[in-house]
């Protein structure tokens, strides 16, 4: 059995009039390498007529993203002229890599009629062999993603990256990475065993899950030790969980604002590259 490290409790940082939890980076965990940042915006009900996600045009480089849309909807336009919508069970996965400007906002339908909005996005680092990769953009809706069912249909399985019960991932990762999203209803449980050389990230989104013997609640994200292989999970309710693991780059990491690079020297070109337009034009 792996052995539970710490379990984390995410921070309330709103943004705006949006909801927003972060446990990662946070005063007690900084990051598990290479899963670098995650902030979980919602739950929340949007009256009609609200503005929306806030995020607006901004850069990115050295970096990847993951966008998990539980509930409502987020519209993806990036500087490389990739465009979605992608609504409640989808995911998107970007590459920032050399860098790109890219906006996630609401829908028009959602801004004019409201509705129940979740949304997670986290950050996935890019090793320094693949910091200035060309970027890359895929949006899938719930139904284009591989699925598979365990325990009796109790449990859901989204494969999104690398290869589970020989059901392969829906997107092509940049570097070695599993990860899916498991949608759990009461009494599921399933195990999972993980090469003791790679680091896990193990987040509840909702709900509450038994892992390794130890309640999980939402909102919560498990910090395990390199000590074991097998890892058990049994809902206590209806659930939500995002699980992945990789290999830890061990690279210096320095990040600041939008970028997350190897050196100060690289932050201080990245900046300059996008303030000279080597990031791409935006058109509104």
């Amino acid at each position: 059995m792996r052995t539970i490290k710490q379990i984390h409790k995410s921070e309330y940082r709103p943004i705006a009039d949006l909801i927003t939890y972060s446990p990662m980076p946070t005063r007690t965990l900084n990051q598990i390498d290479p899963f670098i940042f995650l902030n979980h915006h919602g739950f929340q009900v949007y009256p009609s007529q609200n503005q929306g996600l806030p995020f607006g045009p901004h850069p990115h480089r050295g970096m990847e993203t993951v966008t998990f849309i539980v509930a409502g909807d987020i519209v993806h336009k990036d500087s490389g002229g990739h465009e979605s919508v992608i609504t409640a069970g989808g995911v998107q996965y970007m590459t920032a890599g050399r860098g790109l400007i890219h906006a996630e906002v609401s829908s028009s339908e959602f801004k004019k009629n409201g509705g129940d909005l979740e949304i997670l996005q986290l950050w996935l680092n890019l090793p320094a062999s693949k910091k200035m990769t060309e970027p890359r953009y895929l949006g899938l809706q719930e139904d284009e993603i591989n699925h598979f069912d365990l325990d009796g249909g109790k449990v859901k399985v989204q494969q999104l990256f690398g290869e589970w019960d020989r059901v392969n991932g829906s997107f092509e990762p940049s570097f070695p990475i599993t990860m899916s999203t498991i949608y759990f209803k009461p009494g599921g449980k399933i195990s999972k065993s993980i090469p003791a050389n790679e680091n896990i990230f193990c987040y509840v989104v909702r709900g509450a899950i038994n892992i390794n013997g130890t309640e999980v609640n939402l909102r919560h994200l498990v910090e395990f030790k390199n000590d074991g292989t097998e890892i058990t999970f049994e809902a206590l309710e209806d659930s939500i969980l995002i699980l992945g693991h990789a290999l830890p780059f061990n690279e210096p990491m320095v990040a600041q604002g939008p970028f997350v690079m190897n050196t100060e020297q690289q932050i201080r070109e990245a900046y300059q590259d996008y303030q000279s337009g080597k990031f791409g034009t935006w058109n509104q």
